[in-house]
């Protein structure tokens, strides 16, 4: 597995207007779709070689299921991803299948995403075999290899899931992604299920790795301070769709959506004396169904700060600052309101 250098400013990965619905039926004898999800709704952006970008909001609000349609493991409903400036979206199932040995996954569940009647070099050799890439000999010291660049004795490669710990699982999750040498890897929350002790070294683990490897993450997660410590640029999601991406830094010390204004203000400050006369943005009301999403800005009916117009147009995600995009048409009022520093204009 030999380390690359290839520079950090290629896009990887570009997601267009992306749509994923899933239908929801209904009837006895024959059944009929009556409505749909809208788990992705019109979605766009980048990921550019050897970053990590941090994908956050509330549970169902899409994330997974974005990671899920860039692999193609959910067909999109519309829109476009493109790998390498490949749409996979049109591919055909052989030319798809030759561009996954580029693109893997971590999953969040290390207990439910191991087969627990295959031993752990089994786990680890099966995309090998898939994609009859090594066979043999060869094939079995590559298994021990990635065990042992994960932290792993390499002769455990005979047990079965069940003989160890959510951590040691996680770290077999990791040397299966690895197995085929991949440019691309989707980390579907992967230390969500795991002891905050373990945690650390998961995400040292996975640094680690990229540094090593030139490996790009798109880093999907509900810990906005573990986001902030591993990624380069953050996006965030509410009810299928983005609602502000910038760099790591800028969207903390400078939010302009009132949803990230909101999320940000839940995070714990080490700082007693700073935690102590922070407020604490409290959201009303519920989060919308994506069966029937509000029209308009989807976080209207949450909003301190909604008025007519957000009920009636849907705010598009604009550059609003460089490299900083914002879906609201009053961000900046509500900045000057919060007393958000903006930067003076050139």
């Amino acid at each position: 597995m030999a380390a690359t250098t290839e520079p950090a400013q290629e896009t990887l990965v570009a997601v267009q207007n992306l749509k994923m619905y899933f239908p929801i039926r209904s009837g006895f004898l024959i059944e009929r779709t009556t409505d749909h999800v809208h788990a992705v709704d019109d979605i766009t952006f980048q990921i550019k070689r050897g970053e990590t970008l941090g994908l956050v909001g509330e549970s169902g609000c899409g994330k997974s299921t974005t990671g899920r349609a860039i692999l193609q493991l959910h067909k999109p409903t519309a829109g476009h991803v493109y790998f390498r400036g490949v749409d996979l979206a049109r591919l055909r199932t052989s030319d798809l299948n030759r561009q996954r040995r580029d693109m893997q996954m971590i999953f969040q569940d290390p207990f439910a995403s191991l087969d627990p009647r295959m031993t752990v070099g089994g786990i680890v050799a099966e995309p090998l075999e898939v994609h009859n890439v090594v066979r043999g000999k060869e094939k079995d010291e590559r298994v021990r290899e990635m065990l042992r660049i994960v932290g792993l004795n390499p002769y455990f490669a005979n047990r079965y899931p069940h003989e160890f710990s959510g951590g040691q699982r996680q770290r077999i999750g990791v040397a299966r992604a690895l197995a085929l040498d991949p440019e691309f890897i989707v980390c579907d929350e992967p230390i969500s299920a795991l002891d905050v002790s373990i945690q650390a070294q998961i995400i040292n683990l996975l640094e680690e790795l990229q540094e090593q490897y030139n490996l790009t993450y798109l880093f999907i997660a509900h810990d906005l301070a573990v986001v902030r410590h591993i990624s380069d640029r953050v996006a965030v999601m509410y009810v299928g769709k983005l609602v502000e991406i910038a760099d790591r830094n800028e969207l903390y010390e400078l939010p302009l959506h009132p949803y990230t204004k909101a999320l940000l203000s839940a995070v714990p400050v080490p700082d007693p004396s700073v935690e102590k006369v922070r407020s604490r943005i409290i959201l009303q009301g519920d989060v919308p169904s994506p069966v029937n999403p509000p029209s308009g800005c989807r976080f209207h009916p949450r909003c301190p700060f909604a008025r007519a117009e957000c009920s009636q147009a849907e705010p598009p995600l604009e550059e609003v600052l460089p490299n900083h995009w914002v879906a609201c048409f009053f961000w900046k009022e509500i900045a000057e309101r919060t007393e958000v520093p903006l930067p003076s204009p050139n």
